[in-house]
């Protein structure tokens, strides 16, 4: 109670303009297992109930059951965890170990990991094609993707976008890989069976280009700009972008909730912005400081649950659980 009068209490908490409270309840904090230390990516598996969650500064990727909200499983050996994406057609989530400069391949049943693969430069976001069964691995450091085969997790080819690149998912309209690519900032399409380049799209006022997300009902992407607070959305079809949004300080990963029709933005600040996705635009429904380094997010598609990992709560790591 106390959680959820500071929230709707809170104003000026968020860069921008618009409401300042989050429109979410507290469903509960999960104890998560390892060190109190730095999370990153999730991946939800709506069909098998099962979150995955790269726990990045415990070297590791934690596995929580979606209706029970409890974990049931950790996968050790992932050096700095950073993305982490299931092939919803295979047994399979790939999680890439920037430690290590490589991409894992995991068994979801097992929870073991059976392959790995060398990569660019700080390898980071991970996207996949589940109709050519590929994997694009952000190399960060190096501005290119490197391109997997799902089955045998053997790397195929490097893509050069630009001097660095952001996270990567797939459109499923197109076919096409997006990544976000810097400097300049851009939102940048490639054909990932053939390296080929296939559109570029510039996004003015957009500084810092990373988190990326698609909503193929509307053919809308969505592109966190982490050096200056913004959101940018993206007209894919059109390929400009159509309205820029003030977000929390350096945000970071985006969620999106297809029933509900609600974007999230989850930054490095604890801000979290919430966007409802109706029309020919975005509304800004609400936005607050969630806790410390509260930057990423995910959305189960059946309970519409909300999860953020926290990596310090009184000294130990939680899974908070909020619901609209």
């Amino acid at each position: 109670m106390q959680l959820l009068v500071v929230l709707l209490g809170m104003a000026g908490c968020g860069a921008g303009s618009g409401p300042s409270n989050l429109p979410l309840r507290l469903v509960r904090d999960v104890a998560l297992p390892g060190a109190a230390a730095r999370f990153d990516y999730q991946d939800v598996d709506p069909d098998a109930r099962r979150l995955y969650i790269a726990h990045l500064g415990a070297d590791d990727i934690d596995v929580v059951d979606l209706d029970r909200l409890e974990p049931v499983g950790t996968v050790s050996g992932v050096s700095q965890a950073h993305g982490v994406r299931l092939a919803s057609d295979l047994p399979r989530v790939y999680a890439t170990a920037t430690g290590t400069d490589e991409v894992v391949s995991i068994d979801t049943g097992s929870l073991r990991i059976v392959g790995r693969a060398p990569t660019g430069r700080f390898p980071d976001g991970v996207g996949y094609d589940p109709a050519r069964h590929l994997v694009a691995v952000s190399d960060k450091d190096d501005g290119s993707e490197t391109v997997l085969d799902a089955v045998t997790a053997r790397p195929r080819r490097t893509v050069r976008l630009g001097k660095e690149v952001g996270n990567v998912t797939h459109d499923p309209s197109s076919g096409a890989m997006l990544a976000a690519v810097r400097p300049p900032d851009e939102l940048v399409a490639f054909d990932p069976a053939s390296g080929t380049v296939t559109g570029r799209i510039s996004l003015p006022g957009c500084d810092g280009a990373h988190g990326v997300y698609v909503d193929a009902a509307s053919r809308r992407a969505f592109v966190a700009c982490e050096n200056n607070a913004h959101l940018a959305v993206v007209d894919l079809p059109g390929r400009r972008p159509l309205t820029m949004e003030r977000v929390g300080s350096d945000p970071d990963v985006l969620a999106f909730d297809a029933g509900l029709r609600r974007l999230y933005v989850a930054a490095e600040s604890g801000v979290v912005s919430v966007f409802a996705v109706d029309g020919p635009g975005v509304r800004k429904l609400g936005q607050g400081r969630l806790a410390a380094r509260a930057h990423t997010v995910a959305v189960d598609p059946r309970t519409h649950n909300v999860f953020f990992p926290l990596e310090n709560v009184d000294g130990h790591p939680v899974l908070r659980v909020m619901r609209p």
